[in-house]
């Protein structure tokens, strides 16, 4: 059976609450993937709690809880490397995320060693 892009994001979504739920503790409260060119980028919600909210008040705060979810999340990179290429069935070149402290949503960028869009609107 051919995957096709809609597959491969619903796939990617899956595998990466999974993850957050098992590696992290605690999933998301909704996720979108979507596949651009040659990358595969994830959009996690409502990631934060309220008591990381309330930290979030100060500037040192908001710091402390972006460091420390950062470091979290890198020291699963690793996992989220073979899960993604996994799914994806290719390699990852690069990987970037960031948090909003505002609104408690995590973006992931993989950036693939090849375009996507390309190898699956082939098939």
């Amino acid at each position: 059976m051919c995957k096709t892009i809609g597959t491969v994001e619903a796939e990617i979504g899956k595998a990466l609450t999974h993850w957050e739920k098992d590696f992290l503790g605690r999933g998301s409260v909704s996720v979108k993937t979507d596949i651009l060119r040659d990358m595969i980028i994830v959009s996690l919600r409502g990631i934060l709690t309220p008591a990381e909210y309330s930290v979030c008040n100060s500037i040192e705060g908001t710091l402390s809880i972006k460091r420390n979810r950062a470091d979290l999340v890198e020291s699963g990179t690793s996992q989220l490397y073979e899960i993604i290429s996994n799914i994806a069935e290719e390699n990852i070149k690069s990987f970037y995320t960031d948090l909003s402290t505002v609104t408690g949503e995590r973006i992931m960028v993989f950036k693939m060693e090849i375009d996507l869009e390309t190898k699956w609107k082939i098939n």
